[in-house]
């Protein structure tokens, strides 16, 4: 369940990076509202998805971090796909 949290967040987070890309770009008013919205909803998602990380990462002291797995803590996992 965490990893597909990890996956849903990097996926809102490339949103993110796309809609304000679109945002450079030459828009119209409405265009550029619409994307607005979009934009906020993806944060919004990036948010609520980070708490949930945050309560389903896996405990350090349940991981053996001698392994190098990168899920060993999750704010740090989090904080590595919300760096917007």
């Amino acid at each position: 369940m965490f990893e597909e949290t990890l996956a849903r967040l990097r996926t809102h987070h490339k949103n993110v990076q796309r809609y304000r890309q679109l945002l450079e770009t030459s828009l119209t008013d409405f265009e550029r509202e619409y994307i607005g919205k979009r934009l906020s909803e993806e944060q919004t998602a990036i948010d609520v998805l980070s708490v949930s990380a945050q309560t389903e990462a896996p405990s350090r002291s349940a991981t053996n971090l001698s392994d190098g797995n990168p899920q060993a803590s999750c704010a740090a996992g989090a904080a590595k796909y919300l760096a917007i």
